[in-house]
Parts: structure tokens; sequence; C-alpha cells
């Protein structure tokens, strides 16, 4: 059972007094079914939600019980406002949110609440870019995570560019590096979809329930692990001056590691990528500078790199 979904009827409820199982499903876009589900796990939580049979009845709180969201402690608020803050000048629904929750603060957080909620500024785009602004096609596919709807995708693959489609449960969206993921449950598990190479997207009024215990973040972790796993097939041993170690750092990430000190008072380190290709042309910028130990196929491959430049530019 979705918790948000629980959370908007109590709201609701608290709103109206009292609502039906028919209603409650229109303004939360599930099936009556569904929404009746929703009203007796409430029930069955201990929240005092009773049914009113008959004509005119429907689900209230009993004696016009509320919630409040006084539970939050003063560090809890503030970090919600320092992760929301950023975002609510593009958001009109976010920046509503926070002042419906700043209101329903006690009044001694409010102060540094509302002083987290400026104090950080997120700008995405780098010098002389236009301001970025989230795609169209991620604000789709978020609706439909939400409405738990399947989702028609027309992708295009990587290799030969053709286009197929697919039906597919979204399970949640990631931005990594200022491009977009949609993790999502097909007839072959869980697979990850590039946004960018979804041609289009046509959202269904299929309802789909995600896995039970799935948590995107622990499922985005190990996508990255695989990734980082795949980017890291083949690896070399090199020299270089210590100086310039946190630079080959930069230019490999993660995968570079430090394995002490040479005799002669340069660093040794291990550097890893998918292809022997992909680490020679890294390296080959570094010039006599920098030393590949082994393997022999890194080796060939700098010493073809230097062999085309010979020719190019050694007349």
């Amino acid at each position: 059972m979705r918790a948000d979904r629980l959370v908007a009827a109590l709201l609701l409820m608290q709103a109206r007094g009292r609502v039906t199982a028919a209603e409650l499903a229109e303004r939360l876009e599930v099936s009556v079914a569904t929404a009746r589900r929703d009203l007796e796990a409430l029930s069955a939580a201990g929240i005092p939600v009773y049914p009113q049979p008959g004509r005119g009845g429907g689900w209230s709180l009993l004696g016009g019980a509320r919630t409040d969201l006084t539970g939050l402690t003063a560090h809890e608020a503030q970090a919600l406002f320092l992760l929301a803050g950023p975002s609510a000048p593009d958001a009109p629904e976010l920046r509503s949110a926070l002042r419906k929750l700043l209101r329903a603060l006690p009044q001694t957080f409010r102060d540094e609440a509302e002083a987290a909620a400026g104090a950080v500024v997120v700008d995405p785009a780098r010098w002389g870019e236009p301001d970025k602004e989230r795609p169209e096609l991620v604000r789709v596919l978020q609706r439909a995570t939400v409405r738990r709807r399947r989702v028609r995708l027309v992708y295009e693959g990587r290799r030969d560019r053709e286009r197929t489609e697919r039906l597919v449960d979204p399970w949640g969206l990631v931005d990594k590096d200022d491009i977009w993921y949609l993790l999502a449950g097909t007839e072959r598990g869980q697979r990850t979809f590039r946004v960018d190479r979804i041609a289009a997207a046509e959202v269904t009024e299929e309802e789909f329930e995600r896995p039970a215990g799935f948590e995107l973040s622990r499922a985005w972790a190990g996508v990255v692990e695989e990734m980082e796993r795949r980017r890291s097939t083949v690896s070399a041993t090199v020299l270089i001056p210590a100086r310039l170690l946190p630079i080959l750092r930069d230019h490999f990430g993660r995968h570079c590691e430090s394995l002490g000190e040479a005799a002669d008072g340069r660093v040794r380190a291990r550097v890893a990528a998918p292809m022997a290709l992909t680490i020679a042309e890294q390296l080959a910028g570094w010039g006599a500078r920098v030393e590949v130990e082994e393997p022999d196929e890194v080796r060939a491959e700098l010493a073809r790199i230097g062999a085309e430049l010979v020719e190019r530019y050694g007349k």
C-alpha cells in the first residue's frame, strides 16, 4: 500500500470531514477497490477512521481527529528544507508544500527552517550554457511512477539505433551527472533506460505494484556497481611523479588506485577502463611523464598512437 496515498486520504478526510470510496478513488486516480483497501488499511493501523453506511454515508475521522507534523525534530526540519529549498523556485507545487509545512511546524523551528530553505542555490548550467530545464519527458515519467501506471516506450538502441517498443512498470527515476535514467520492471525483470534514448512514452491506464521491499536508492546502487565493473574490465600499472597523482585520479575517478611509492621516488598506480585503447588514449597526452609497466596491450596502443602522431606531425 502506498504511504503517500494513505496520507493523501487522511488529509482529504480532514479537509472534507467525510469522504466516500468513489470520491477518494476519483481524487487519487485509483480504482474504487483500491481506495476502499486504503481506507481499511488506515483503520487497521489504528487511525480512528470509520465507515458510515447508508444514504449520505462514507468514511470519516472519529471525533474530528487530526494529524500534524509536530513529530519533526529541529534537525529533521532543517534537513528537509535544505534539500527541498533549492528546487522550490522552479516548482510551484513544491513552494506551496513548503509554505504549508512551514505553517505546520512549531514556532521555535520556523525561523531556522525558513533560513535553511534559502541557504542553498543549485545552478546546474555550466558557465556559458543556457539555463537548464527538466525535460518534459521526465515529468511524464515521474507522474506515471507516482500514479503507478504502466508506460509504453519507444526506445532507441545504443549501438544500432534500432527502435523497439517496450511496456514497462516505471519504478523510479535517477538524475546522475545531468543524465536521467528510468529504472523499470519488464517481462525480463529490472531494466535501466536512458531517458534521452526514449523516443516516445505513452502512459497507459494499466496499474502496477512495485515489488515488495523495492528501494530505489538500493536498486540504483546495484546498477552503479555493475556499470562501474564493466567500465574497469582492463587495468594497467603505471609509474608517475607523485605530484601528478591527483591529476591522474581526476582523469580516472574511482578507477585509479595508488599502490605506493616506487624505488625511484615515483608513485605506482593502477588505472582501469573498459578497453586497453581507452587507457592509452587517456595517458597519451602525458608523454614521457607516465610509464606503463603492464599490460603489453596498453603499451602497444600507446606505441601505435605515438607512431600515428609522428607520421602526421614529425615531418
